[in-house]
Formats: C-alpha cells, structure tokens, sequence
C-alpha cells in the first residue's frame, strides 16, 4: 500500500514539474553530491539532475561543493534511468549568446583571445563562443605575420551573428578606423601653419618620414630634417620615435601635411658672414671623411669643408683619414663664406705656420740644397726639401753638354741628389733648382778652348735623326753631324754605340752648339 502510494506521489511530482519545467530550460540548480562519473544536483520542485562529467574541468570539479549553486539546461526530463538531464555547458552558451546578441544590438564591444590562424583570418574565444575574424577585418594595415598575433587579448566588435548556425563575425579593424577617425578631429582641430605637434614615426623612405600625427599622416621631407648635411632620414629617426613637428603647410581640401622639424630651430646660416668671417679660427668636429676632404660641424646644422689640399701644406697630400678621424675635435681658418649657396670652407693648413715662409726666411737663390727626387715628370724631376716642399729641376737645367730627351736618363725616383735654388716664389709656391749650375757653364769656362773650329774629333753616336747624327765627344760635350756632312761606309750603315770620326765646322756657344762633317775628315783644313 506504501509502495504504491509512493509511485503515486513521485508520478504527482514528475507531472508537477512537466508542468513547470520542459527541455531548452535554464534553471538554477544546487549541487547535491559530486560523483565519479558526474554531479547530482537539485532542481527544485522536489527534482533532481545529473550534469556529466565531461563538462567540467580538472579544477572545476576539485573547487566543486555540496550546496554550491549552478545554472543549467535541462536537455531531457528522463533518460533510461529515470533522471533528468541536465547541461552546464548548454546553459553557459545561451547565456553567453544572449550577452552577445545585447551587444551586437547596441554595438557595444567585446573582449576575445586570437587562439589560431585559419583560412581567410583567425578565431577568436569570445566566452564559450568561437568566432571569426576575416583578415581583412584585423588590421587598419596589412598585418604580415599573422602568427604573431594569436595569444593576444584585444576588443572586437560584432559584425554579423547567426544563431542557427551559432556562428559570429567580428572586425578589430573597426574599432581602429572609429578611433582613428575620433584622433582624426582632435588633430585637425589643432593642426594650423606654424603649430608644433606630436607625431609617432610611421615609416621612413629615402625621400622623407611619414608621421603619425593622430587619425592624419604629414609628410617631413628629408630636406625639412637638418640645417646641416644629411644623407638619410634613418639618420635622425626610427620607426615608432615620438617627436615634435612643425606645421609648414596643410592643404585642408586634400588633408595634405607639410611638416618640417629643423624649423624648431633658427636657421644656422643667417648673419653667417659676421658669426664666422674669412680669416677667423673656428674649432669643430669631424662628421664625414670623403676622398676630397673633411667636414667639420662648428655648430649644429653648420658644417664647413677642408678640401684635401687644405689640410696639409705637402704638395702631394695623403688621403684625408690619413690625418683626420670622425669624431675629432679640429681647429680651422675660415677661408671663403658663401650664404647664398650654404657653402663654408675651412682650412686646416693655415693654422700652421707655412713651410714656404721658411724656405723665403732661411733660402736664397745660389744657394745649394740636398733633397730626395720624389717624382719624375716628362718635364722634370721634383725633388723633396725637408721643410716639406717640393723644388723643380726642369728638364733644361739638368745638364750643360748633353740632350736630355727624359729626365730618367739623368735621375730616378728616390735618389738623393744635391741643387742650386735658381729661384723661390712663395706667393705661388714655386721653387726652382737647377743640376747643371753645380758645376760653371763649360760654354763658357771649357768648350772655347777645347774646340777649335777645323779640329778633328773622335766621338760615339749617341742617336741618329732625320736631321743629322748626335755624337758624344771628348768631356761629355755633344756635337751634331748635318744630314747633308754624313758619310755612311760600306757595309752596314752607321748606328747607335759606333765610333765616328767628324771634323768641327760650326761652334756657337750662344747656342751652344757645334756642328759637325764627316766629309772633310783627313783632309787639309779649308
């Protein structure tokens, strides 16, 4: 009798709760026991539930409590066993459809973590939501690395949802654009020729830098960075610098932004002629080291040029890192200030003292001097003084008797040798030495007595010509037998090293000069 009451009373029950409750509903349930293989929870109405196991993590079942309270769905009112079934999951992914569903109504953001890259974009864990996020719909920009991305916490906005199909869409991007359209107003409400204004360095090319100036981009060309020498804007900036522009134009109807950032400063060239005038010593730092020479900075945005020939006083100067290094400290003489072209060069040079005033106080024509030959020229030889200047011997002067066609044949590179100065101009920096006035003009002191006019003569050709053949005679000195005075014997004609015999019939020692004839040798004298 019992018994069956009590069937009666639990099928009361269960028709009771049919009437209340039906499968798809969301309840609040208090945990009665936990089990192995799941959780037992009250329901109310005198009901009870079972939530699988599977639906709860690790943590969650051992942070789980008798009492503790739980929302959930109820999937079926009674499985094989007579029990309801009950959906913790189910339950979390309504509620959390619902407050996603309340925020794409009222455009309201999103929190999401990107957990993996897929095709066309990424997905996001927005709750117990998967959603997706296109590529194009992430970035203002185009984002290269896609994987840098997942792991990261950022806020979407919904675009699209489908409940049926429990799929969502969402966009970062934009978010963006809303706030960069909102810095877009703050910026131009404050952009005015003249202003000064932050910006975030975008992107650098050879021509200029981009700034981020809030919602609009100015462009600050290359030529608008430095009063002084730059050779690229990644000199001065990088990607991501926050710095301070000036506004020199803004075109409003193109939103186009001119903006400079050496005009924070005065223009270091103004009133240059007074600040550093021709003559005037200046210190500054070595920038830049080419072949041609040296700049030095002696203000900031100034930079003057000693050109190589103005850094040593040697003739022939080594190249200017030979003598400088970036970074030094050097003094200078100002030597020529053009504003007009933004030009100033300096000379190091004139610090010192001249080496050719040395040579004008301490040297005097006459005067015999000993020296390296540092170069042989077609010309002639130059020869190294110890002052550090160099003296000419021209081809004329290295010697009196002979016909000197190279300078090779008289001297070579590196020979030590002594000089007669025959001249010094300091003012053009010239000195000229002379070989053969280390000894008397043998025109004048020898050749008049050695040489009569009729006088046979043995010599040794030294060269033929179209006009005649020179012949090296007795003391070195040199005579030329005519084309029309030559003899050839039989046999192979004459040539170079072979030993004539001529007879002198012409000695001016104006020119000095002799003339020679092989036609009247052995014959008496006409």
């Amino acid at each position: 009798m019992d018994e069956t009451m009590n069937n009666n009373e639990m099928e009361r029950l269960y028709a009771e709760t049919f009437q209340t409750i039906s499968p798809g509903t969301l309840l609040r349930a208090r945990v009665i026991s936990i089990k192995a293989d799941g959780v037992m929870a009250d329901i109310g109405y005198k009901s009870e539930g079972f939530i699988r196991r599977e639906e709860f993590s690790d943590e969650e079942m051992q942070q789980l409590r008798p009492g503790d309270t739980l929302e959930v769905y109820v999937e079926q009112m009674r499985d094989s066993e007579g029990m309801m079934r009950l959906s913790k999951e189910r339950a979390s992914k309504i509620k959390s459809w619902d407050s996603l569903e309340k925020a794409a109504q009222e455009n309201t953001l999103i929190d999401g973590k990107i957990i993996e890259k897929t095709k066309g974009g990424m997905t996001v864990d927005i709750g117990d939501v998967k959603a997706f996020l296109p590529a194009s719909q992430i970035d203002i920009k185009l984002i290269k690395d896609l994987d840098s991305l997942i792991g990261k916490v950022m806020s979407f906005r919904i675009l699209k949802m489908n409940s049926k199909r429990s799929n969502i869409i969402v966009s970062r991007r934009i978010i963006l654009e809303e706030e960069r359209s909102q810095k877009k107003g703050e910026t131009l409400s404050k952009i005015a020729e003249g202003a000064l204004i932050h910006g975030t360095v975008k992107n650098i090319t050879d021509y200029g830098v981009f700034v981020d100036l809030g919602g609009l981009d100015g462009l600050l060309h290359i030529s608008d960075i430095s009063w002084g020498r730059i050779s690229h804007p990644s000199e001065f900036f990088a990607v991501g610098d926050d710095i301070e522009v000036k506004v020199l134009k803004y075109d409003a109807e193109k939103e186009k932004v001119t903006l400079g950032y050496k005009q924070k400063n005065p223009d270091p060239w103004e009133n240059i002629e007074g600040k550093y005038p021709v003559g005037a010593r200046v210190k500054g730092k070595v920038v830049s080291i080419t072949d041609y020479g040296a700049f030095i900075e002696i203000e900031s945005g100034l930079e003057g040029l000693v050109h190589v020939s103005e850094i040593d006083w040697s003739p022939r100067p080594k190249h200017p890192s030979k003598y400088l290094s970036i970074g030094e400290i050097a003094e200078a003489v100002v030597l020529r200030v053009d504003q007009a072209d933004r030009k100033l060069s300096l000379s190091i040079r004139q610090t010192k003292q001249s080496p050719w005033q040395l040579v004008k106080e301490h040297y005097q024509p006459g005067q015999t001097v000993s020296g390296k030959v540092r170069s042989i020229t077609d010309f002639g030889a130059f020869v190294g003084l110890p002052e550090g200047i160099d003296g000419l011997i021209h081809i004329s002067d290295m010697s009196w008797t002979k016909h000197v066609k190279h300078p090779a044949e008289i001297l070579k590179k590196g020979q030590k040798v002594d000089a007669v100065i025959l001249s010094i101009d300091a003012e053009r920096e010239k000195i000229a030495l002379g070989l053969k006035q280390l000894e008397p003009d043998p025109w004048i002191s020898r050749i008049p007595e050695q040489f009569k006019l009729g006088d046979e003569v043995t010599g040794t050709v030294l060269k033929t010509t179209d006009f005649g053949i020179f012949l090296e005679m007795e003391g070195g000195v040199e005579g030329l037998i005519y084309s029309s005075e030559i003899v050839q014997p039989e046999g192979e004609p004459i040539k170079d090293g072979d030993h004539v015999k001529a007879r002198i019939i012409r000695i001016d020692t104006d020119e000095r000069k002799i003339g020679l004839s092989m036609k009247h040798v052995g014959k008496a004298e006409q």
